[in-house]
């Protein structure tokens, strides 16, 4: 069998983890794009056998880099999350987790020059057209080492300052894309927000849940699953996303009163799949419910007068902060941006292989 070589940076960002790729390496029809995707990750195995992805979600990742041509950005992510089990490519939503080794990858695919000590990347979200810096430690070349622990990550590592901007309505193109705070769909009462990442928001106690659940409690609960993709699926319509049947956005999260000194209690799902810990697209969004008036989370939230607000979200393996920085006016809230500190650590660089006759290179 013949086959075609991609250069690529295998690389841990956040709580998730694939390759990234400087994207003039790749098809630039996103039909063949998904094929070489598909074949670089193994989808269609649970375990991706023939491939480099891990067999859940978080580890099914791709980044594609390449120099920015817009204004005051030096580099545009693309995103793409590929399914485990059956084939599929997902263009639509972005990924926080995988943008916080955006900037290292930049530096080690020879797309971004460090500048001193530290060195700030300015990113273009290219799925959802937000902004986000991101700003990691070069003392010589990209440092990994350091002191920062990020909950659901092993150790701790050099610190990556994210800061993202420009991210209402990114995919639907409105903050509350249904037109209002809470929306009712077979019984349940729903949040639809969308804020770096489209979501459907309701209270666990809504699904008869505590909200404290663990992951394989909720992964195996296939009654509440079967429940909440049906009402996914018509809060989809509702947000003007069409049929969402084959698409991971938008994510669902369940909401419940804090119990380890947190903002809320919350978990988060990718959508058929509970997240181990949290999204950073979703954390925003997550955030961003908490602090509007009159939404699902309203009569669970504890008040908060802070500008910025420091919003801390307990997950499945911890717990993560999210710095939101926002107006308030008569017409409402309006999330101004968001800051979070994660890790990344380079695994891995060389050469991925496809077969050929899946593509024959550039």
């Amino acid at each position: 069998m013949k086959q075609t070589a991609i250069p690529y940076v295998f690389m841990r960002g956040g709580t998730s983890r694939g390759p990234y790729f400087n994207r003039a390496h790749l098809p630039d029809d996103l039909e063949t794009l998904a094929r070489v995707l598909i074949a670089a990750i193994g989808s269609g195995h649970p375990l991706n056998i023939d491939g480099i992805g891990g067999g859940r979600p978080v580890t099914t990742k791709v980044a594609m880099l390449s120099k920015s041509s817009t204004e005051n950005c030096d580099i545009d992510y693309f995103f793409a999350q590929v399914s485990v089990d059956d084939q599929q490519v997902d263009f639509k939503p972005s990924c926080g987790n995988i943008l916080s080794g955006v900037a290292a990858a930049s530096v080690e695919l020879g797309l971004v020059n460090p500048t001193s000590d530290t060195t700030t990347v300015r990113i273009r979200a290219v799925n959802t057209n937000a902004r986000v810096t991101a700003t990691i430690e070069t003392p010589d070349g990209v440092n990994y080492d350091g002191s920062t622990v990020v909950d659901g990550v092993p150790g701790s590592a050099s610190p990556v300052q994210l800061r993202f901007m420009d991210t209402i309505g990114g995919v639907t193109g409105a903050f509350l894309p249904t037109g209002n705070s809470v929306d009712v769909f077979d019984g349940i009462e729903v949040t639809c927000m969308d804020v770096a990442m489209p979501m459907v928001i309701a209270k666990a106690s809504s699904f008869g849940l505590s909200g404290y659940e663990t992951v394989e409690e909720l992964d195996s609960n296939a009654g509440f699953f079967q429940q909440m993709e049906a009402i996914r699926l018509q809060a989809g319509m509702a947000m003007g996303l069409g049929d969402v049947s084959q698409s991971v956005a938008p994510k669902f999260g369940l909401l419940a009163q804090a119990v380890d000194g947190g903002s809320m209690a919350c978990r988060y799902f990718m959508p058929w799949n509970c997240h181990p810990t949290m999204a950073v697209t979703g954390a925003q969004c997550l955030a961003s419910c908490i602090l509007t008036p009159h939404t699902v989370a309203a009569d669970i939230a504890p008040k908060i007068e802070d500008n910025p607000a420091t919003i801390t979200l307990e997950h499945p393996s911890g717990q993560i902060d999210v710095i939101v920085e926002y107006e308030r006016s008569e017409s409402g809230f309006n999330p101004l941006s968001a800051g979070l500190v994660r890790t990344a650590r380079k695994l891995a660089d060389g050469n991925v292989y496809v077969p050929a006759s899946v593509w024959k290179g550039v």
